[in-house]
């Protein structure tokens, strides 16, 4: 008899945990690649999934992938780095409610005997001309991410077409190509906070040329459009925005560290 309630009791058991595992909301978001590989996420995501029993469904990918998944309405909220593309993306219709969270800035990252000798130039634009003088070998992220975009401006501004075997399209995210670079023995652009939390067990190379004020790397966050798109889970993406921009996820960003150094940093406002 005790055998027999034990087993009732059981089912009961698995039949609320069963409920209350189909009652939690799942929110999707489409980020940028350094978002997720400079590790932030794994600290940031819990506390708003706990708090609102919700699980964040994250999709990273280069930020004109992760507009382009908000401009079909596959997602409810994205969170990336490309401002001019966000705004046109708001201006569009897609999304709506666009905040600004955080910023670091791009480096160019190369081999430590810097072999094109980038480390002299005097701006970015000029580092890369020099790698295209010498075709050291340059490792691009080939995939329309906020990072490629602020490539090819540098290329149009350096006044180079890059071209040729030293020349490397990868198509994929922040991490892997540093880890490209790092195989080829090569340079690539890369944002602040990815590369630190790569540094030291995953790439041997160094920070060649940094602190140029165009290389400033703003992120926003976004809802998509209830209006356009009213499937969207609207009310649970403004609350992820709330609490990414308010004193909890703010406090979160900027105590995130990698290797004992800030990876992003927050808006004075």
């Amino acid at each position: 008899m005790n055998s027999l309630r034990g087993i009732i009791l059981t089912l009961v058991a698995l039949v609320v945990l069963c409920g209350a595992a189909s009652a939690e909301e799942r929110l999707k978001m489409s980020t940028t690649t350094s978002t997720q590989d400079s590790g932030l996420l794994k600290v940031l995501l819990p506390p708003f999934e706990k708090k609102n029993n919700c699980k964040v469904d994250v999709i990273a990918v280069g930020t004109g992938q992760a507009l382009k998944l908000g401009e079909a309405g596959d997602v409810d909220v994205v969170f990336v780095h490309a401002r001019k593309l966000e705004d046109k993306f708001v201006a569009d219709g897609f999304g709506v409610n666009r905040k600004d969270v955080m910023y670091n800035d791009f480096v160019i990252i190369g081999p430590k005997n810097d072999p094109a000798g980038i480390a002299k130039a005097k701006t970015a634009a000029e580092a890369l001309k020099l790698i295209a003088a010498r075709q050291a070998t340059f490792v691009s992220r080939g995939d329309k991410s906020g990072t490629h975009m602020k490539e090819l401006e540098l290329w149009k501004a350096a006044g180079t077409d890059p071209k040729g075997s030293w020349y490397i399209e990868a198509g994929q995210g922040m991490g892997p190509v540093i880890t490209m670079a790092t195989e080829r023995r090569g340079y690539t652009l890369a944002d602040r906070g990815t590369y630190n939390a790569f540094k030291g067990q995953k790439t041997d190379l160094a920070i060649v040329f940094q602190g140029e004020k165009g290389l400033f790397n703003p992120y926003g966050i976004i809802a998509v459009n209830p209006k356009k798109f009213p499937h969207v889970k609207y009310d649970l993406a403004m609350k992820f925005i709330d609490y990414v921009t308010g004193p909890e996820g703010l406090k979160i960003i900027s105590g995130y560290k990698a290797h004992g150094e800030p990876v992003f940093f927050i808006y004075k406002k």
